[in-house]
């Protein structure tokens, strides 16, 4: 039995396993690995941009924060990386459906079975950020960036060139 606030070990372990399995055997856009070697719950992760799209050439940081629930509750993706996205919050925070909590959507924009469930892996949480990132139109529906969202629909030309102005910082960031 584990002490009060001390995570239960089976989380720890399959943390611990997808960790192994990413190492074992990259995917092929990203890299993941932990802040501290001594804390299983903070990841760092490393997104390649996605050929062919606007981010395309840029290496943007990020931290998944797993809660002591994991799996029964989603991890938080934080970009550390400037982004300019509809779906990323002004502090990098990212906005996607599987990151979202179990259950109905009292907002009525996703169906539950787009939200977290247990069976959602690391992986499966980076290829789903990857897709969001390269998507030619960002959904500007709910958006979390409000600011990013009405550029998209009143300016692309200058949503686009914000967007290549990030990508290149993080490049020449990445190799400082």
């Amino acid at each position: 039995m584990s002490k009060p606030g001390t995570p239960p070990p089976s989380n720890t372990l399959l943390l611990r396993r997808q960790l192994a399995e990413l190492t074992k055997h990259p995917v092929e856009g990203f890299s993941a690995g932990l802040v501290d070697e001594n804390n299983l719950y903070e990841w760092e992760i490393l997104i390649i941009g996605p050929p062919d799209t606007l981010y395309e050439g840029g290496f943007f940081k990020a931290r998944l924060t797993f809660p002591s629930e994991f799996p029964l509750l989603p991890p938080t993706m934080r970009f550390i990386t400037p982004m300019w996205h509809p779906n990323i919050y002004s502090d990098g925070t990212v906005c996607v459906s599987i990151l979202h909590k179990p259950g109905h959507d009292e907002y009525g924009y996703e169906d539950a079975g787009e939200r977290w469930m247990p069976v959602h892996t690391v992986e499966s949480i980076l290829l789903s950020v990857i897709s969001l990132l390269s998507s030619d139109t960002p959904n500007t529906d709910s958006p979390a960036n409000v600011d990013a969202a009405k550029e998209v629909r009143t300016d692309m030309a200058a949503y686009k060139k914000k967007v290549r102005r990030l990508v290149r910082r993080s490049a020449e960031e990445a190799f400082d």
